[in-house]
């Protein structure tokens, strides 16, 4: 299977990974079950996934135990484990970016995973006031400790990346893209590549919109959902510009006897400014539905029409 390497890191991981926030996200999501959280993270195991990304504010920790009780279980140096800090719990959940809070979090992700080391460490959100070179030099001591082997960013802006970026040492950075979210990062991209840092999507499915489980006239349907109050200002005659273009994945999809979510996943894998692709799941058959999505191979004339049918975003 592929392997991608992140940034000038030694990290190598699959195209396909897993985001995790419905794997003991109890904070995020009613009615979640654990033991659906640690069948479906075997499950993506089972089906050739090794990169699983998850937060502190999943669960506020949550979620990190479950994945450390799980590959406690299987060859620690085959799975691939991201995660995110940045929420101080000890003042109300402020962003907190300062050594101490980095060094601290570290260490307390550490126990919760139940491993020696972090494969990837994001700072979740810049704070207002932390120099965010210095942020990265804290993590690069730490990854000279041993204890992570990747330095990443998320929810940086493009002049906060460059900052952080100051002396070449950020591997990886996740920020929101999907086919309907592009423009506004279109300029990160190209710095992003320009300078050997891999690149992470979240809400690549756009919260639901891109699964092709809605159509056109479900527009109020879509707006009242979870996934329409995420994308926020997202307007009745882009969900049109939208739909249309599910209308054209269908068709691809059809070729390739694959569902809409699996064909979209499939072009974000076959995008060259994408590392890895993370969509979430509630439930085992949903992984592995996902992963399915690692066989269908879009041909050039396929990855440029989705690509077409999505240009006005």
């Amino acid at each position: 299977m592929k392997q991608i390497k992140i940034g000038k890191s030694d990290v190598y991981t699959t195209p396909l990974g897993l985001g995790t926030n419905k794997v003991g996200g109890h904070n995020l999501f009613q009615n979640l079950d654990e033991q659906d959280g640690y069948d479906l993270l075997r499950e993506a195991l089972k089906q050739g996934i090794n990169f699983f990304d998850t937060a502190y504010v999943y669960g506020l920790g949550r979620s990190e135990e479950i994945i450390g009780d799980v590959v406690h279980d299987y060859d620690r140096s085959k799975v691939i484990i991201a995660t995110k800090a940045a929420q101080d719990k000890s003042h109300d959940m402020a962003i907190n970016n300062s050594p101490e809070f980095i060094k601290s979090a570290v260490d307390e992700v550490l126990l919760r995973l139940k491993t020696d080391y972090i494969d990837i460490f994001y700072i979740h959100f810049p704070d207002k006031d932390t120099p965010k070179d210095q942020v990265i030099e804290t993590l690069d001591e730490i990854r000279k400790a041993g204890k992570i082997r990747a330095i990443g960013v998320s929810n940086f802006s493009l002049a906060q990346i460059k900052e952080a970026n100051k002396n070449g040492k950020v591997d990886i950075v996740e920020d929101q893209f999907s086919l309907v979210h592009q423009a506004p990062v279109k300029e990160e991209l190209k710095y992003l590549q320009e300078n050997n840092i891999s690149f992470v999507p979240f809400f690549p499915l756009a919260s639901g919109l891109l699964t092709g489980k809605y159509y056109l006239k479900d527009w109020e349907k879509f707006k009242n959902s979870d996934g329409g109050q995420l994308l926020g200002d997202f307007s009745e005659e882009q969900y049109e510009d939208a739909m249309k273009g599910i209308d054209g994945i269908r068709k691809i999809a059809a070729n390739h006897q694959a569902t809409v979510t699996q064909t979209v996943l499939a072009w974000y894998m076959a995008n060259p400014a994408i590392s890895v692709v993370i969509p979430g799941a509630r439930n085992a058959d949903q992984v592995k539905s996902n992963a399915a999505a690692m066989k269908v191979d879009l041909t050039s004339d396929e990855y440029q029409k989705i690509d077409q049918l999505f240009s006005n975003f």
